[in-house]
């Protein structure tokens, strides 16, 4: 590689480097070795070859940036055991702030157990889409238990988190609607959204005033209007105004719908979510979203709402009609998961306790946590993607695991590191983690 001023990189170097020089076969070699020539010869051969997609030349720029600079990759580091207030990588134990384990349920003996049963009884897939195959009375059993908790007639499980809100919203929603997010939604509504073909605004995070003003302006150009928030954001920790959400969309005539992928054992007295918080009926939402792979120790993902948008996703909507159903030990784990939050609500206030805790100490220590309302999602914001990935290994040696969010995930001044606090997390790892990362930062 050429010389280059130290902070800047050329791009194609950086490629060619790590790909090695490549040549095609000349004209020639191709001959004596018996092969065709190229049926299309103008075509690039770019577009034949992964290597040169330029999608994986735009994840190779920044790999090998970090690379020149000494850093090392902090992703997709091999956990060894139950990832929860601590976590083994590598054969040593690490605080971790790197997983959604918010009440650590999994790994709980009773939802291993839970999980074994269903194995048993149930075998380890459901084999086939719910549809075609019939269903697991366990696969009912948690649909009814989580609308029983937003209040609302019925609940639909889905496979994926992500393409539960992909799903839903590119089927309920056409060329006709408009979809109106926070700007700082979650990148699956933003790919239902492209599904859906429908128009696309944002509004400002959490300026209710202005998604008011944008509805007064163009709702009457749209047939169906959706309005989409979360109940909690998963890259700054803050909540938005519920109540006035619901009082926005009934005066536009629009549907609201409510991501509770980070919120539900998170918020409210017992863990029910942002409703609960906000002291409101669950069916005042529209479409409430959320996950199991979080507070519920499982995989997957549902909508809760009307009997009609139900049905209506079970018998229509690709992502759940012509996919596998949930598997049931999945379905176990996440029932049994969510019983325990609901008789145990000390976990909920225990989980609360530590997040306000963990924020307090790092506001005193001046680290910048952003919109954080310290529930369980606390980030630093440190402004660079390469100090954020640096202070990640730089933690990472002293035994503590967080990981970095960097460009494009976020803007580069908005890079930081995310701390995901949990019930399970003492007093003397948070104290020790602040302490360390304000002399660190």
């Amino acid at each position: 590689m050429s010389k280059t001023t130290r902070g800047s990189f050329d791009k194609s170097q950086l490629i060619g480097r790590f790909l090695g020089k490549k040549t095609e076969p000349s004209q020639a070699t191709t001959e004596a070795a018996g092969l065709r020539k190229a049926d299309h010869p103008n075509i690039p051969e770019a577009y034949c070859r992964f290597d040169r997609h330029p999608g994986y030349e735009k994840i190779l720029v920044p790999k090998l940036a970090a690379e020149r600079f000494g850093v090392a990759n902090p992703f997709f580091k091999s956990h060894e055991g139950v990832a929860d207030a601590t976590t083994t990588i590598g054969g040593r134990s690490f605080i971790n702030f790197a997983s959604y384990n918010y009440l650590g349920l999994s790994g709980h003996p009773a939802v291993n157990q839970a999980a074994l049963a269903a194995i048993e009884r149930y075998g380890t897939s459901a084999s086939a889409s719910r549809i075609v195959a019939g269903e697991r009375p366990i696969q009912r059993e948690l649909e009814q238990a989580l609308a029983e908790n937003y209040g609302v007639e019925d609940c639909i499980v889905f496979v994926s988190g992500h393409a539960t809100n992909v799903s839903t919203i590119g089927y309920l929603f056409g060329p006709k609607d408009l979809v109106i997010h926070d700007s700082l939604i979650h990148n699956s509504v933003l790919e239902g959204i492209k599904l859906a073909g429908s128009a696309r605004r944002n509004f400002p995070h959490n300026d209710h005033q202005a998604l008011d003003a944008i509805l007064s302006e163009i709702r009457g150009q749209f047939e169906r209007v959706l309005i989409v928030v979360e109940g909690h954001y998963s890259m700054d920790g803050d909540v938005p105004d519920l109540p006035e959400l619901i009082d926005i969309k009934r005066r536009h005539k629009a549907f609201l719908m409510v991501d509770e992928a980070h919120s539900l054992g998170v918020l409210g007295q017992t863990g029910k979510g942002i409703h609960e918080q906000h002291g409101v009926e669950g069916r005042d939402v529209d479409i409430w979203m959320g996950t199991l792979s979080k507070t519920l120790a499982g995989c997957g993902g549902y909508i809760a709402g009307e009997r009609a948008l139900v049905e209506h996703l079970k018998y229509a909507a690709p992502g759940f009609v012509y996919s596998v159903g949930i598997s049931p030990p999945l379905a176990a784990a996440s029932l049994e998961a969510l019983r325990i939050m609901q008789r145990e609500p000390e976990r909920v206030t225990q989980l609360q306790e530590r997040a306000r805790q963990f924020l307090e100490l790092a506001r005193s220590k001046g680290i910048d946590t952003g919109y954080s309302q310290g529930f369980s999602v606390v980030p630093a914001i440190l402004g660079s993607s390469l100090k954020a990935t640096r202070l990640s290994n730089q933690l990472f040696e002293q035994g503590i695991n967080a990981q970095p969010i960097i460009h494009p995930a976020v803007e580069e001044r908005a890079a930081r590191l995310r701390f995901f606090v949990s019930a399970t997390h003492t007093n003397q790892q948070l104290q020790e983690t602040i302490e360390k990362l304000a002399r660190m930062a």
